[in-house]
């Protein structure tokens, strides 16, 4: 893989979507990266249903998808889209998105 310094700022690979806006998954995903130093985040996007975090590796997106179901509770739901197709090669490249959809805590009845 290309080093950060040859990638564009504007350059990613796949969107991971933290579902609803919840400061704390930002949070760990973020710590997540500070591991692996050869991935960005090109773009943040803040929305009122979640956040969408913009990142420079397929592979990275799909570990945190499945570390974020460990930790928190909650569903993944992976898509991927066709971008482009290798010059050389001709192979298929594909953008992914990782949705992580956290579970809202239920609400327990109240005693009468």
């Amino acid at each position: 893989m290309r080093s950060m310094r040859q990638l564009n700022r504007q350059y990613f690979e796949a969107t991971i979507q933290l579902r609803p806006d919840n400061k704390e998954l930002v949070q760990f995903v973020k710590r997540q990266l500070e591991k692996h130093p050869d991935v960005f985040v090109s773009q943040e996007i803040h929305k009122k249903y979640g956040t969408d975090l913009y990142v420079s590796s397929r592979k990275f997106a799909t570990l945190v998808g499945k570390r974020l179901k460990q930790s928190f509770k909650g569903k993944i739901v992976l898509s991927r889209k066709l971008f482009s197709k290798d010059r050389y090669s001709g192979k298929a490249i594909y953008r992914v998105t990782v949705c992580f959809r956290q579970e809202e805590p239920e609400e327990s009845p109240k005693p009468l």
